[in-house]
């Protein structure tokens, strides 16, 4: 396995720093990362969409630009509301890049207080205009909304089903729940939805997965591999993982832990799969790394082979993908290629808490290009 990384450097001002940095590459050579501004002082406070493109496979990338239409949206009573925490896919049925992520609410520049609402949300790339379509609302059973009051995939990994249907992993709250932030307990299930290249329409929903541990289970990723959908769930405490048959389906989620039984120390941030040579992996985040001074030990990114019939990571394959520099890396995003040979792992320096730069971060974003049997040329 040979890991190459890259930077795109972003000009970091003290003020704001770019997160949330995913990114899509297509067989032609194109490709896009998308970020978006944070303010330093505050919790979550994101801003528009900005966009870099590559169209020689991801060997070069240009400036970081604003999209002109993923930006936050007034929707009345000083309501303001961002696309955030969002992935890039490509849709291999109708050739697009959707991005797929969940809306976050402000009031006054600050998250709106509770019960605040979120929903799944979608934008379409026009490779014309070189920008997202605005983002839209996937819209939920109307029988069920109160189930749904608070509701997004944000930060997760998606699936394109052999018929263009998608498999999109949400978490979830109803408005009671929603109510009480300290107590909730957020659970997962994965929906099924069309896409036809402008729409995605909800179909059905699976089971509902939950623990009974602070927060419950948030972020989650899917991945289909030699016969098995899986899961990747984030929790306070631990990761978790889930397997079923059918996408919708899974049976009870299982702390993450090594080939020997031990927890692997991931907690409080996310997950996520790539497939290579005909193996699962993971890219996780995890204690006990000589990482105290990360906060919630988010960094470094690490790759390990994930044994889906043991439902465990194996400890020896571990490798950094990514290596820390005292900013947190946990919000990332995975991509593998139909050739089995090759992935890639984007990641963003978040900037908080403030003074993380004294390690030697700048809020660059990585690019590690992970491949068997070759390197750039």
């Amino acid at each position: 396995m040979n890991i190459e990384r890259m930077t795109i450097k972003t000009n970091f001002n003290g003020e704001t720093c770019f997160v949330h940095a995913r990114g899509v590459i297509l067989k032609n050579g194109f490709g896009l990362i998308t970020t978006q501004p944070l303010r330093l002082t505050g919790c979550d406070v994101f801003y528009g969409m900005y966009i870099s493109t590559t169209h020689d496979g991801g060997k070069t990338w240009s400036e970081l630009k604003p999209s002109k239409t993923l930006v936050r949206r007034d929707i009345g009573n000083g309501v303001q509301i961002a696309m955030s925490d969002a992935t890039p896919m490509e849709h291999k049925k109708t050739g697009k890049i959707l991005l797929l992520g969940h809306y976050v609410a402000y009031v006054n520049d600050t998250i709106m207080p509770p019960p605040r609402p979120r929903h799944t949300t979608y934008a379409v790339y026009d490779f014309e205009k070189e920008d997202f379509t605005p983002f839209e609302l996937v819209e939920m059973p109307k029988d069920e909304e109160e189930s749904y009051f608070s509701c997004g995939n944000g930060s997760g990994q998606s699936l394109e089903l052999g018929n263009g249907e998608l498999l999109i992993p949400i978490y979830y709250n109803d408005k009671k729940s929603e109510s009480d932030p300290c107590h909730r307990c957020t659970s997962v299930s994965v929906m099924r939805c069309s896409f036809d290249g402008e729409k995605v329409k909800f179909i059905e929903i699976g089971n509902k997965l939950a623990v009974n541990i602070p927060r419950g289970l948030c972020e989650p990723s899917i991945v289909y591999h030699n016969g098995e959908y899986v899961l990747a769930l984030r929790n306070d405490k631990s990761g978790y993982v889930s397997k079923g048959k059918d996408g919708l389906h899974y049976g009870e989620p299982k702390e993450l832990v090594f080939d020997d039984g031990q927890n692997v120390g991931n907690y409080n941030t996310q997950q996520h799969w790539l497939t290579l040579g005909g193996k699962l992996y993971l890219v996780y985040t995890r204690k006990g790394a000589n990482n105290d001074h990360v906060f919630r030990h988010r960094a470094p990114l690490f790759i390990a082979e994930f044994d889906v019939k043991k439902m465990c990571l194996m400890k020896e394959t571990e490798q950094i993908v990514v290596p820390e520099r005292g900013a947190r890396l946990g919000n990332f995003g995975c991509q593998s290629f139909d050739d089995g040979k090759t992935a890639f792992v984007y990641a963003s320096e978040w900037m908080q808490p403030i003074g993380c730069e004294k390690h030697g971060s700048d809020n660059s974003i990585f690019i590690s290009k992970i491949s068997f049997g070759r390197k750039y040329v």
